[in-house]
C-alpha cells in the first residue's frame, strides 16, 4: 500500500507542476516584459514618422535648412519658393499634422500573366489651422501605400485664405472664407461659398474632412457632376481651396474681410 500512495503523490506533484507552467507560475513570470495597449493605426504611422526623423539625412537645399534651424515654419518654407520634395520637412515643422484615409478601392487589371490586383489610396492632411493636402497612391499592399499616400499629401501642402466673406457675418473671426472659389476635375464641379457663424460645414463627408482640416469652420459648397467619386469630389475641392491664395486682392479686401494666410497669429 505504501507504494501505491508514494505513485500516487508523485501523479499529484507533476500534475502541479505542469499546472503552474501552463498558467504562467513559473519562476520566469516576474522577468517578464510587460506589453502595453496596442497602438493605433494612426498612432503607429506617427511612431514609424518619428523614427524615420531621428534617421533621416536631408538631401535637399530645404532640407538641409529645415535641419540646421534658418527654417522653422511652414510658412518661411513655402515662402522660399523652394520646391518641396521630401516629407519629413513636414513632419518636423508641424508637429500637431492630422491625417485621413478617405478611399481605399481595388484596381484590377488583365494581363498575359492574369489579373493583377493594385489597391488606390486617396488621403488628406492638415493641422486645422489654414494648411491642408491631397494625396493620391496606388500600389500592390495597402499599408505601405497608405504610408506613401500620406508622404505625397505631405509634399501637396498648401496654405489657404480664410476670413469672413460672408454678407451675414458681423464678426470679425475668420470662420469661413474671404469669397466664392470654385474647383474642376474631370466632370465634377465643386463652388465653395463663405457662411456666417454657426451654419457648420453644409457638404458631404469628403468635404467635411477637407474643411475641418483646412481650419474651416463655416462653409456652403455646391456640386455638378459625377460627385460620388471620392478622389475627384476630393481633388475639385482642393484646387477650389487653392485658389484663395492665388487670386489677386482689391484694395482694403484684406482688411474688410478680416483675411489671414495659413497659421492664425496668436
Amino acid at each position: 500500500m505504501s507504494e501505491e500512495v508514494k505513485k500516487t503523490e508523485n501523479k499529484k506533484s507533476e500534475s502541479k507542476n505542469t499546472n503552474s507552467r501552463y498558467k504562467g507560475k513559473g519562476p520566469n513570470k516576474d522577468n517578464r516584459q510587460k506589453r502595453g495597449p496596442p497602438l493605433s493605426p494612426a498612432q503607429q504611422r506617427r511612431k514609424a514618422a518619428e523614427e524615420r526623423i531621428s534617421n533621416w539625412t536631408p538631401k535637399t537645399e530645404l532640407g538641409r535648412k529645415v535641419v540646421s534651424g534658418e527654417i522653422t515654419t511652414i510658412q518661411d518654407a513655402l515662402a522660399t519658393g523652394l520646391p518641396l520634395r521630401e516629407a519629413p520637412i513636414v513632419d518636423l515643422l508641424i508637429t500637431d499634422l492630422m491625417e485621413e484615409v478617405i478611399d481605399i478601392h481595388m484596381v484590377q487589371r488583365m494581363s498575359d500573366s492574369g489579373r493583377r490586383v493594385r489597391f488606390a489610396v486617396t488621403t488628406i492632411v492638415g493641422n486645422g489651422d489654414g494648411v491642408v493636402g491631397i494625396g493620391r497612391v496606388s500600389g500592390k499592399l495597402v499599408r505601405p501605400t497608405i504610408t506613401k499616400a500620406l508622404d505625397r499629401a505631405k509634399l501637396n501642402i498648401i496654405e489657404i485664405r480664410r476670413g469672413s466673406g460672408s454678407w451675414e457675418c458681423s464678426t470679425a473671426v475668420p470662420n469661413s472664407l474671404p469669397f466664392e472659389v470654385s474647383g474642376r476635375t474631370g466632370s465634377t464641379r465643386v463652388r465653395i461659398k463663405p457662411a456666417p457663424p454657426g451654419v457648420g460645414l453644409v457638404t458631404n463627408q469628403v468635404g467635411q474632412i477637407m474643411l475641418k482640416l483646412a481650419g474651416v469652420e463655416d462653409a456652403w459648397s455646391f456640386t455638378r457632376g459625377q460627385t460620388q467619386t471620392i478622389y475627384n469630389f476630393a481633388s475639385a475641392m482642393f484646387k477650389a481651396l487653392e485658389k484663395t491664395r492665388s487670386t489677386k486682392l482689391l484694395p482694403g479686401q484684406k482688411e474688410f474681410h478680416n483675411m489671414i494666410k495659413g497659421v492664425k497669429q496668436e
